[in-house]
């Protein structure tokens, strides 16, 4: 347990110098006041978690210990998006239309509200 909470950790690590270093060259090269960085690598973790997923459970390319090292270690920090996404689209799949749309508006409105409110909770402080 404790060899896979360290494999998890590394991962993670890998990950989020991924997300940093992808994001500071796409924002340096496609620089237009649009934060074209975080776009792509959540689009790019979103497609790597499909393929990810697919790999180990449909082709059983990867073991379920492995599995879990990259979407939860290296795609957690890569992106949490895709993770969000993931959850949605197998909403959709399961025809759960109501679930879908409450967990996709929802992370997002509620998501912006939290973001207001910590900026106006940090004022105050």
């Amino acid at each position: 347990m404790v060899q896979k909470i360290v494999w998890i950790a590394l991962a993670g690590a890998i990950g989020t110098l991924a997300r940093y270093g992808l994001g500071a060259i796409v924002q340096r090269w496609l620089n237009h006041g649009f934060p074209w960085g975080t776009f792509v690598v959540n689009v790019l973790g979103c497609f790597a978690f499909g393929l990810v997923w697919t790999m180990a459970a449909d082709r059983q390319i990867l073991s379920p210990e492995l599995r879990v090292i990259v979407l939860v270690g290296f795609m957690g920090a890569f992106t949490t998006f895709s993770s969000f996404i993931f959850e949605s689209g197998q909403m959709v799949r399961a025809t759960q239309w109501l679930m879908a749309g409450a967990n996709i508006l929802g992370q997002i409105a509620i998501g912006l509200g939290g973001l207001f409110l910590g900026f106006a909770l940090g004022r105050m402080v």
